[in-house]
């Protein structure tokens, strides 16, 4: 069984229900049919009724057993509205600038998270939104876990025909949220992939910090960076199998470890990646995605006190249906 079919698997054995505040693209609509004919999500479709039936009609899609809420018409409208004003006042939102907010879907559907009475466990959105507008309410409403000390983005990359990372399943982390994170902040990105590796592909994992020098074959600023990074790790979080810096084929392929880190517990067996800035892993993933063929789902998101997760503007319905399984099976922790 392949990565997303295992998600899916779990995700069916306690069903969770999902939030999809972008119901008028299309690719929204087909992820959600995939979704409730595999059974392994309820889905909130959010936006303009109207709209989204004539869409399921004009691309012959089958939502049936998906709840659709308008805002502007929906019963809890008032009560979010005041909600998102008690939440951000002191901010200096006022309660009209709160009723306008609570009219655009993506704020909606972290409102209905934020509701204690409303059974929505997680969303998703940045199928046409970008990542601002997805993760700012977020962060606004929601706030971040007790645990976390910082929000990040990660991928999870599946790569076909791969003796590497685990069976060609990797992490790679921050790849879409934190643009040039301390030291200190490439830490916590570790310690947070980590758990979100061991939570969605259930093995140890076996965490790279990564650079373009491997034990000091070069020395810069920025090699100094991910050499800190890697001692405040071991620091903070002793009970990871981490190393660092590491150049990426001594991180992956055990013959190059050998020669370049032969004293590592993890050179040649990672599969926690972790960049050192967000330029390097946003390139590392596409590369990977499109030159390697893999399946890439995400940015997905660790942190945040409920499951939110991003998608890229040119993801696919797949690509979507993949992430919803994924977001179910954080909720159910």
């Amino acid at each position: 069984m392949d990565f997303i079919e295992s998600i899916k698997e779990r995700a069916r054995k306690d069903i969770k229900t999902i939030v999809l505040p972008e119901a008028e693209d299309k690719r929204i609509l087909k992820a959600t049919e995939i979704a409730i004919k595999e059974k392994y999500a309820n889905i909130i479709l959010i936006g303009d009724k109207k709209k989204i039936l004539q869409n399921t009609t004009e691309n012959n899609v089958n939502i049936e057993g998906a709840k659709i809420i308008e805002p502007k018409t929906s019963t809890d409208y008032e009560k979010y509205a005041n909600l998102l004003y008690e939440l951000r006042k002191n901010k200096g939102i006022t309660i009209e600038k709160a009723k306008e907010l609570t009219l655009d879907p993506v704020h909606f559907g972290m409102l209905m998270l934020k509701d204690e009475d409303t059974k929505a466990d997680g969303l998703v959105s940045g199928a046409i939104h970008s990542t601002a507008d997805t993760l700012r309410p977020a962060l606004q409403i929601l706030k971040t876990s007790p645990d976390t000390k910082l929000v990040s983005a990660f991928f999870v990359m599946v790569v076909p025909d791969c003796e590497y990372g685990e069976n060609g399943t990797f992490i790679f982390g921050d790849c879409g949220l934190n643009s040039n994170p301390t030291s200190e902040e490439l830490a916590e990105i570790a310690i947070s992939s980590s758990k979100s590796f061991r939570q969605l592909v259930g093995q140890e994992p076996k965490v790279a910090m990564l650079s373009y020098s491997t034990y000091g074959s070069a020395k810069s600023s920025l090699t100094e960076k991910v050499i800190q990074a890697k001692n405040i790790l071991k620091e903070k979080a002793p009970q990871i199998k981490s190393d660092g810096e590491l150049q990426l084929d001594a991180a992956i392929i055990p013959e190059v470890a050998r020669l370049k880190a032969p004293e590592s517990e993890i050179a040649g067996n990672a599969n926690v990646l972790i960049f050192p800035d967000l330029d390097a892993g946003n390139i590392g993933y596409k590369l990977v995605q499109r030159l390697a063929k893999a399946e890439a789902y995400g940015p997905l998101c660790q942190g945040i006190a409920k499951p939110v997760n991003d998608l890229s503007r040119g993801c696919s319905y797949k690509d979507i249906a993949g992430v919803i399984a994924i977001t179910a099976v954080q909720a159910q922790i």
